[in-house]
């Protein structure tokens, strides 16, 4: 089907559909159009939580901004079954995992911006290696279970949706600005009015390691326009770039015993980042009953990374660098006569209509939403080997094009029945992919077809009292690249089929509120993979791509305790935790290499699945007083992981780094606000890592570690 004539389709589809973007209660008027903004949600307001057959996560702005947070992590570990790693300890490289799939590079879980698509390629190379400032959002949404396949194309573990703020009618702003120690600054400018907003963040600060910083600059804005008292349009556009010194390598377990967990060798290493998203939203109302939401958005991503290392063991520097690092001796970007530039340039684009409607059938409330949506994107994938550390040129050996047109359509209709709903639901996705290697003129193409069914259901025998259940079929595409895999050199296409991810997931839960001021989420879940992709580097590093059954069974807890209205203090006291416990996260089956169907060295049917500790927490406590001054206190959480397939223990005494057990961490953090009573001012202080505690986070690469202690504070003005 072509691109237009799909288009075509979509909408004429659309215009025969009929739906509501939220569940609305019977009998309630739609608010006025100037109340409303074309924005697709995830979870809603808390008076959609009584229907929703899923595990439900919002964080607020509120929340975000009295604890401080950071960076996305910080903020995500509030949500129970979420597993958020860091990196270069700012949060610019997302790696978010959810209910034990492994975080790395975000590519098991579906990222969103107001519903639409977040990741620069989310069929076709679902890797994050952008990430706005956690600044801009007004919330974050965290969605589980049968209700997620409404968005696609992952459909496993969970969508995790940010939300922007809403342009204000009349004028308001708000600037802030903090510094700290690690060279930290960060200052951020909000303006708004007449339906618009704008909004500037500037950040920089030195990483984890030596030899690295990071400085970036983030512009957005945000438009709504009423026209003629049905409808709306929202127009958001973008501007990311950043500059940093990254390193991509880990050190190895030599390197670490000599010098530290601060020594990074790589000075030289750069990563450069620019990205342009815009978006066109229609809504329109079509009575009280019935909506009509039409997206179209845009994204170009273009991002260079040189680096004289991807790895403790890749030898791109040569037998004797290679070996000298895993002796623990001290080397120099110098005695490198290699750099390699990593350059890469995705164009997204693509429309989603989204039509629902509220509706009786045979004295039956329903709640329909149905849409389609075009999905198109462009990789532009080179690689440049230079001679010397500081070389931005060198031999071209790669240059790799690979386009993807998907097509997907969804379907899911909630009937009310009472004190229960049932909330079955259907999406198709089509995906068709291509690569052609410039070098060699070798070409493939291939395409997949899945059908994605779900079910859902609720109870609720009190108003504050929800019991909820699910079963859905999840669904993950390969990446292209690792769906087609052409022979070096080959004149003609050789290529390897790697199959979808393919899983049952099921969970039930209970949601609860059972007085004011008390809040609790409990759910039980299980994820069973026919197939789960290992993508290659996962785990030890040089794990090629690789593929098996797996079984992940595990309950999340989350709640919260507020004394003001529990018992009518004067000041409020404050409880709040997020706890996961995921007793098994196991390889039923060996995992096996795509290209020979090979068995990973070390992997076992019952070893632990790499990247997936046990019990993850963080549990929160503070104090509010009626001045408004707020003063908490924070504690995380990870329990020991494996990094490895064969389930290594301990690492050996000059591994490179990539196996072996990662300990337990534990992490404090502390926020402090008060207001000035002058100009909507407030000061505030905030401490990460509170204990300064060295820990390791991540062995893929080789060691990288958590960030050190970090203090900052600064001031906010609202006006």
């Amino acid at each position: 089907m072509s691109r237009l004539s799909f288009s075509a389709y979509a909408m004429f589809s659309c215009a025969l559909s009929g739906s509501a973007l939220a569940a609305e209660p019977t009998g309630e008027t739609r608010p006025a159009i100037k109340d409303v903004l074309p924005t697709v949600e995830v979870v809603g307001g808390a008076d959609r939580l009584p229907d929703i057959a899923g595990s439900a996560s919002v964080i607020d702005e509120r929340e975000m901004r009295l604890s401080r947070v950071f960076t996305a992590n910080e903020a995500l570990r509030k949500a129970p079954g979420v597993h958020v790693r860091d990196e270069e300890g700012v949060g610019l490289r997302p790696n978010i995992g959810l209910r034990g799939l492994n975080p790395n590079r975000s590519t098991k879980v579906l990222l969103l911006e107001d519903g639409l698509p977040l990741a620069y390629a989310p069929y076709g190379d679902n890797a994050s290696y952008y990430h706005p400032p956690i600044e801009r959002f007004d919330s974050i949404e965290v969605l589980k279970g049968s209700e997620q396949i409404l968005f696609g194309p992952q459909t496993v573990g969970g969508v995790v949706n940010y939300l922007t703020p809403r342009p204000p009618e009349a004028f308001s702003g708000r600037l802030t600005l903090a510094g700290g120690n690690q060279d930290y600054f960060n200052g951020g400018l909000r303006l708004g009015g007449k339906r618009m907003l704008f909004d500037y963040h500037h950040k920089e600060a030195d990483g984890a390691r030596d030899n690295e910083s990071t400085a970036l600059d983030d512009l957005s804005f945000k438009t709504v326009l009423p026209i003629a008292g049905n409808q709306a349009i929202t127009f958001k556009a973008s501007y990311y770039s950043e500059d940093s010194l990254l390193s991509y390598s880990g050190i190895t377990d030599a390197e670490l015993r000599n010098f530290g967990y601060r020594y990074n060798p790589f000075k030289e290493d750069a990563f450069t980042l620019d990205r342009t998203g815009a978006s066109l939203s229609h809504e329109i109302f079509l009575g009280e009953a019935v909506t009509l939401i039409s997206s179209a958005y845009f994204t170009h991503f273009n991002r260079d990374w040189w680096r004289q290392s991807s790895s403790t063991s890749d030898g791109q520097c040569g037998a004797a660098f290679t070996n000298a690092r895993l002796a623990g001796a001290r080397v120099s970007p110098v005695d490198c006569a290699s750099t390699q530039g990593r350059l890469r340039s995705y164009y997204t684009w693509g429309f989603e209509p989204r039509l629902l409607a509220h509706y009786d059938a045979f004295g039956i409330p329903n709640d329909l939403q149905v849409g389609v949506r075009a999905h198109f994107e462009t990789q532009d994938r080179q690689q440049r080997n230079g001679l010397f550390a500081t070389d931005r040129g060198g031999l071209l050996s790669e240059n790799n094009a690979r386009d993807v047109d998907a097509y997907s359509m969804f379907i899911q209709n909630r009937l009310h029945l009472g004190e229960f709903t049932l909330t079955p639901g259907l999406r198709v996705e089509y995906v068709d992919n291509q690569r052609v290697n410039r070098l060699t003129g070798a070409r493939g193409d291939t395409d997949i077809t899945e059908v994605i069914p779900g079910l859902g259901a609720t109870w609720n025998p009190r108003p504050q009292y929800t019991l909820f259940a699910g079963v859905h079929r999840g669904f993950a595409p390969p990446r292209t690249e690792d769906l087609i895999v052409t022979a070096s050199g080959a004149a003609a296409a050789t290529f390897t089929e790697v199959d979808p991810e393919d899983s049952w997931n099921a969970e039930f839960g209970l949601r609860s509120t059972p007085r004011p001021g008390a809040r609790l989420e409990f759910t039980f879940f299980r994820n069973d993979f026919n197939n789960q992709i290992q993508v290659g580097s996962i785990a030890g590093g040089s794990t090629p791509l690789a593929q098996g059954e797996t079984l992940y069974e595990g309950t999340e807890l989350s709640g919260r305790l507020d004394s003001r209205e529990l018992t009518g203090t004067r000041h409020n006291f404050y409880l709040q935790s997020a706890w996961t416990w995921l007793p098994t996260a196991d390889q039923e089956t060996p995992v096996r290499q795509v290209t020979d169907g090979s068995v990973v060295a070390g992997s076992l049917a019952g070893n632990r699945l790499p990247y997936a500790p046990r019990h993850l927490a963080t549990t929160g406590i503070g104090f509010t007083h009626e001045t408004g001054v707020d003063l908490r206190l924070e504690a995380v959480y990870t329990d020991e992981q494996f990094s490895d397939f064969a389930n290594t223990p301990v690492a050996a005494a000059n591994g490179n780094g990539q196996v072996g057990l990662i300990k337990p961490s534990l992490v404090f953090n502390a926020a402090a606000t008060a207001p000035l009573g002058r100009w909507g001012a407030s000061v505030f202080v905030t401490a990460k890592n509170l204990l300064d505690r060295d820990y390791i986070v991540d062995r893929t690469r080789g060691i990288r570690v958590g960030m050190p202690l970090l203090v900052q504070a600064g001031v906010e003005i609202v006006f």
